[in-house]
């Protein structure tokens, strides 16, 4: 793999025809260190926001040892490229072939469910070759939580209502050697009262049950920074989850999980894509909505960009992105600031891309070919590298 200072000396020694990552090791290692040292629980790593093995090693080798794969594909991949990995498989609707492979072939011990058919399927797939149930389950309730503070809601899809949760936790009870609640606020969590609701709903379903709860994962929805969304400090999250996890009716020796996914890889990644022809506003671009772009065009995601070409001078003006498919739907909104004077032919760099971005690509058209090279500069936005200290007083939470 080929390393440059930056995004400029990519352009400059290379002038691509085709996007090109740029990965950042540092950045992603930097993330999972402040991960491992502050939270006050396990991390688990959610494979799915970026599942590249190069990734995956760079925050093992920085301390996280656990990793949420939501497919078997995932749970073949990790086990592959980390051998000592503890996963666990958060997907709350599985095929049986799915759950039967990843507990009798890779280990996988930990599942969620949020039904009594996903539990039945769990607890069958998962027994001997004589058919005894197995006694070593790890099995976690998801609750469905609201998704208000989140950019983006994941309150639809998955997840037992409070009415449902305490039957269900007596059940699982009865067939798990251990017993977790766990819930998922939405993606961009942009404030820390998220997991305070949803805590708050955690709390009446185990006080309905009665049972006893060894572990509470408050999922992911942990934010990164991108234009107009700038979130608080990581810091008051995990303070105040902390504070309402340890006021949980849970066992004394009760374990605290997170799953962040876009928080720990979104600094990872940007993409250097080419202008291939200027429209008034609008820009043809070599990567779009069936690439790295898929947030920008589908959820109107706004990411940081910049020119990497010397000689524009002109100030900056709004601009549109299509992509490179003959799709009409290959089309990003924005809008994206770049100087009024950028024409076809030059390059622009579109930054925190690392989560979802890489992952999303598809070979749509032809389409989709990008080399991946190491830069050393920092990225174009970082909740890690210092820059975003905020005093005590000025904090949105209080935890008086």
């Amino acid at each position: 793999m080929q390393y440059f200072p930056d995004a400029k000396a990519v352009v400059r020694a290379l002038r691509p025809e085709e996007p090109v990552i740029l990965n950042r090791p540092h950045a992603a290692a930097r993330a999972a260190r402040f991960f491992v040292e502050k939270f006050p629980g396990k991390s688990l790593y959610a494979v799915k926001a970026n599942p590249s093995p190069e990734l995956l090693q760079i925050l093992w080798d920085n301390g996280v040892t656990h990793y949420d794969v939501a497919s078997i594909a995932e749970v073949r991949l990790v086990r592959t490229t980390l051998p000592q990995a503890t996963l666990c498989f958060m997907h709350p609707v599985k095929s049986p072939g799915a759950i039967r492979e990843a507990y009798h072939k890779h280990s996988v011990k930990t599942f969620s469910l949020d039904s009594v058919e996903e539990l039945e399927k769990i607890v069958d797939a998962c027994r001997d070759e004589d058919g005894n149930a197995a006694t070593d389950l790890r099995l976690c309730i998801r609750l469905r939580v609201s998704s208000e503070h989140a950019a983006l809601s994941l309150a639809a899809k998955f997840g037992c209502d409070l009415t449902e949760a305490p039957a269900l936790l007596q059940q699982t009870r009865q067939h798990c050697d251990w017993l977790g609640v766990c819930f998922h606020v939405g993606s961009q969590a942009m404030s820390p009262f998220a997991y305070v609701q949803a805590i708050d709903r955690v709390r009446a379903a185990i006080a309905e049950a009665s049972v006893v709860i060894d572990m509470i994962d408050v999922g992911g929805g942990f934010p990164s920074v991108y234009p107009g969304m700038e979130p608080p400090p990581l810091e008051d999250y995990f303070k105040i989850i902390h504070q309402h996890f340890y006021a949980l009716p849970i066992a004394y020796n009760a374990e605290l999980w997170c799953e962040p996914g876009r928080a720990l890889s979104a600094e990872y990644s940007s993409l250097v894509v080419k202008v291939e022809k200027r429209r008034g506003e609008e820009l043809y671009i070599n990567d779009g909505a069936y690439g790295a772009l898929f947030d920008a065009a589908h959820v109107d995601w706004k990411f940081p960009v910049r020119a990497l070409e010397d000689d524009l001078i002109k100030p900056e003006m709004d601009f549109a992105f299509y992509g490179p498919t003959c799709d009409d739907a290959d089309y990003m909104p924005g809008p994206f600031a770049l100087p009024e004077d950028i024409q076809a032919g030059d390059y622009i760099e579109i930054g925190m891309l690392g989560a979802y971005g890489a992952a999303m690509k598809t070979d749509f058209n032809g389409f989709g070919a990008a080399e991946r090279i190491i830069v050393q500069d920092e990225p174009m936005a970082s909740l890690y590298d210092g820059s975003r200290v905020r005093p005590e007083a000025d904090n949105v939470v209080s935890l008086r």
